[in-house]
């Protein structure tokens, strides 16, 4: 479900780790378009399979960055503030992200 523009929470995302955050999602870019590669040209399937496995774990630990981020900073303020629909969202993010 997408938010509408009136419906933001009231706080700035300044994340800490956004270098970092975007360092790993280009590594993860740069892995699945070797995969790509790799399908095309009729690489070994264990081989592809051990480049995919790698673009998980970059995906999945970006992931945890990114919750890191959400939790020391948005959260932090959203309970500072009171906004319990802020932590219900929080809970459904996780459970998305852990599918």
């Amino acid at each position: 479900m997408s938010r509408e523009i009136n419906d933001k929470p009231n706080h700035v995302h300044s994340h800490a780790h956004t270098k970092e955050v975007s360092n790993r999602l280009a590594r993860a870019i740069g892995h699945l378009q070797k995969v790509k590669q790799m399908v095309e040209s009729g690489d070994d399937c264990s081989d592809v399979l051990i480049q995919l496995a790698a673009v998980k774990s970059a995906i999945n630990n970006t992931g945890k960055l990114i919750l890191k981020d959400h939790l020391e900073h948005c959260i932090v303020h959203a309970v500072e503030d009171g906004d319990e629909k802020m932590l219900d969202e929080l809970n459904t993010a996780i459970d998305k992200f852990m599918k």
